[in-house]
């Protein structure tokens, strides 16, 4: 819990387009949406494919499973509502669809992390609207 003089952590801006993304966390599921006419798997959420520009997009669901592209701890200069948390880690995550995810890595000891380790979606329920998709490695 935040003390008095902490600010509270922020939560995403939600685009209409990217509502079933945050309505399947809250579920602790992980959809990613997938282009109906060139077959690609597009993240962040969008309104039309980043490669052949069709605006037929629908949700699949995710393994959840991926690997660790990049990394870095922050042990200091936090933003302040998020200076209880340190040590953490903020990690590009490769999913196994083949499309790279900026979130936090946890559930770890952040020294023994490193690139191209295999990890797993977990979900971290943020506040009563939104639950956030995180990774812990896989043990």
């Amino acid at each position: 819990m935040n003390s008095p003089s902490t600010p509270e952590k922020p939560s995403p801006v939600v685009q209409p387009w990217a509502q079933p993304f945050w309505d399947a966390a809250r579920q602790q599921r992980l959809l990613l949406q997938h282009c109906q006419d060139c077959g690609q798997t597009i993240h962040y959420p969008r309104i039309e494919c980043p490669i052949c520009a069709s605006q037929r997009l629908d949700w699949r669901a995710s393994s959840g499973r991926g690997t660790i592209y990049s990394f870095t701890v922050v042990h200091s200069n936090a933003p302040s509502a998020f200076v209880a948390d340190m040590p953490y880690v903020v990690a590009v995550i490769r999913l196994e669809e083949g499309v790279q995810m900026l979130s936090n890595i946890v559930q770890c000891d952040p020294a023994q992390l490193q690139c191209d380790q295999a990890v797993e979606v977990v979900f971290e329920r943020l506040n009563e609207r939104f639950t956030l998709p995180k990774f812990r490695p896989v043990q």
